[in-house]
């Protein structure tokens, strides 16, 4: 969605790198430039203006002006200023002291409240949490069973006393289940109410009154980020006539161009607390602003690509594939299980996506075909458990029979095998030259535990986070010149743009993927 403000603003700021003094001149233009940009975002007049002028302030301040490289000084201004513009820092859901807690939906319809619910439920069991459904949108037709399909993929209960299809009165549902929910001991209650097509006396009033009759802990003001300048005007209603405590944006994967929903936070002065970029319940995260914000200016996101991989990858397996990957004894095998716990964190072109200057290869990654990855499956597939374990027996024959079992050319299988080959032989040098994928400079460990060969000390880099459960060495199947039989795909080798912007002495290449031990 905002990837259009993203090729303007990147543009704009790749333009002061190289100067060594800047002018007033040279800022007043890039501010220029910048508000153009925004406003072509489709992002609010006022919040443009209040934007811009924290910007120049600081740009022409000693801080820019007394700096080593004042360019980059510039980018750190405006990636700071963007990140105040959505909410600085990342604020947490409040929980009843006395279970359940309450959360309560709101917005218009066709806003994706139900599904957001079933998300949000999601989200919460995955935390150790046993939420619960409660079906209050008893005026929209099938409402109700729509929540009832939606609690069923998410795996939770839904509350739905009351048929719907303008059956049945939703602050009482909303009040009984509250009851409900301590008797089956549920600890999260959340509550879809009722929208319509646009703001009305009667919307409000009715979610108003189930807010009064729940008291819910958090008023969530779920917003469709593609309608335009109308969130603002949307989002101010659903203030003075119901009040919320924060904001989920919906469909962040559309093509609008999506400034409008950058600017509900400094118009509503409510933090924006949840994002939803797709169909799927999967598709929903915790919104951070310092990371919407990189993503924005083409920094990356990689703290995000990390947790993904946490959540994808099984630590043990993990160890496993990073001890032979470092003595060279990585099987097709491993490599399947590692290229489908890579797709299971979702498209790949999103996760190429979060890498710092990925903007510059947004062609490749357009292009970039998924379908590749289906048929370099359907080829090990096809290999006996034999064939898998050594490729090197693989002769004439045994293509032609894999070739027939996986409906692909035996040229599909001579370029699979030997760019596994090559790949492997890459992660071994990778391997001994930054002292084992464990980093740290410990080397790998054998079955008996015993220390294998120590790599050099002090190359292993900077550990983010806790570390990527899995991914040992980077993307498996994704080494410089593309997947292995995907037909070339992104040369993640060429992934240089952006760099500028990030830490200093800051190698993602030298990232500790796989500091985690078994337990």
């Amino acid at each position: 969605m905002f990837d259009t403000l993203s090729d303007r603003l990147t543009s704009v700021l790749t333009n002061l790198r190289g100067k060594g003094r800047l002018s007033d001149a040279d800022i007043d233009a890039t501010a220029r430039e910048i508000r153009i940009a925004l406003l072509e975002a489709d992002v609010a007049l006022p919040v443009v203006r209040s934007f811009i002028k924290g910007v120049k302030e600081r740009a022409k301040g000693a801080e820019v002006s007394q700096a080593l490289n004042p360019a980059q000084q510039v980018v750190k201004i405006v990636n700071e200023e963007l990140v105040g513009v959505l909410g600085g820092e990342t604020r947490r859901l409040e929980h009843a002291k006395n279970p359940p807690t309450i959360i309560m939906l709101a917005g218009l319809q066709g806003s994706g409240k139900t599904t957001l619910a079933g998300k949000l439920a999601r989200w919460f069991a995955e935390q150790g949490h046993t939420p619960q459904l409660v079906a209050c949108d008893l005026q929209r037709p099938n409402a109700v069973n729509q929540l009832q399909v939606v609690g069923e993929r998410a795996g939770v209960s839904v509350y739905a006393p009351e048929p719907g299809n303008g059956v049945g009165d939703p602050v009482e549902v909303a009040r009984r289940s509250i009851d409900e929910a301590q008797r089956t001991q549920h600890d999260i209650l959340i509550v879809d109410t009722a929208g319509r097509l646009g703001v009305d006396e009667e919307m409000m009033k009715q979610a108003a009154d189930i807010r009064d009759a729940v008291e819910p802990n958090e008023v969530l003001f779920v917003l469709d980020a593609m309608v335009g300048q109308d969130a603002v005007n949307t989002a101010e209603a659903f203030r003075d006539g119901v009040g919320f405590s924060g904001v989920v944006l919906t469909k962040l994967d559309g093509d609008a161009r999506g400034g409008a929903a950058l600017s509900v936070r400094e118009v509503t002065g409510q933090p924006i607390l949840f994002a939803s970029s797709g169909e799927k319940l999967e598709d929903f995260d915790v919104f951070h602003p310092d990371r919407m914000a990189n993503r924005i200016l083409g920094m990356g996101d990689m703290l995000t690509l990390i947790e993904q991989a946490e959540q994808a990858f099984d630590a043990e397996q993990a160890e496993q594939a990073a001890e032979k990957l470092g003595s060279g004894q990585l099987t097709l095998e491993d490599f399947l299980e590692q290229m489908q716990a890579v797709r299971k964190m979702g498209p790949l072109q999103n996760l190429l996506g979060m890498l710092p200057g990925a903007g510059q290869m947004k062609d490749q990654l357009a292009n970039f075909d998924e379908g590749h990855l289906d048929r370099v499956q359907a080829i090990i597939r096809g290999m006996t458990p034999a064939e898998r374990a050594d490729p090197k027996i693989i002769n004439a024959s045994r293509r032609q029979r894999i070739a027939r079992g996986s409906g692909v050319q035996i040229s599909d299988i001579n370029d699979l095998v030997n760019r596994f080959f090559e790949a492997r032989k890459m992660m071994q040098q990778m391997a001994g030259q930054f002292g084992g994928f464990g980093g740290g400079g410990g080397g790998t460990k054998s079955k008996k535990g015993k220390k294998g060969k120590k790599g050099k000390k002090g190359k292993g880099g900077p550990t983010p986070a806790k570390g990527m459960k899995g991914m040992p060495g980077g993307m498996p199947g994704l080494p410089p010149g593309g997947m292995p039989g995907a037909g070339g795909g992104p040369d993640l080798s060429k992934l240089d743009g952006g760099m500028n912007e990030l830490p200093p002495g800051f190698d993602p290449s030298k990232l500790n993927f796989g500091k985690n031990k078994k337990k």
